[in-house]
């Protein structure tokens, strides 16, 4: 999985401010998550499908976001701008139980 690649396509979305994916093992396999800023009065308005249907082609299907898309006010950086995986990695197990239950059918 290459985050940076499906980074910049999720940018090009006109809804999104800003995003950044890591790796959530479901079912013992990873799978791409991504955690998307939307653009200013677009919460509520845009849906994880929404997202996932978009994206789909423009990257190959392993890229597709099987591990989902989650909302949030912002994306985890350092003082240098660096995206924080380490912090995303601790958000996506924690949302791995629900995942698991959400997406098994589709896996």
């Amino acid at each position: 999985m290459a985050p940076a690649e499906l980074e910049a396509a999720l940018l090009e979305h006109p809804s999104v401010a800003d995003a950044a994916v890591v790796g959530i093992t479901l079912h013992n396999e990873e799978w791409p998550r991504a955690y998307v800023v939307l653009k200013e009065g677009l919460q509520g308005r845009v849906t994880e499908q929404d997202i996932q249907s978009w994206i789909k082609p423009r990257v190959a299907k392993h890229k597709w976001l099987a591990g989902g898309v989650a909302f949030v006010d912002e994306v985890p950086k350092s003082a240098s701008g660096k995206i924080l995986r380490k912090v995303m990695r601790e958000w996506a197990k924690k949302d791995v139980p629900n995942l698991e239950k959400r997406i098994k059918a589709r896996l």
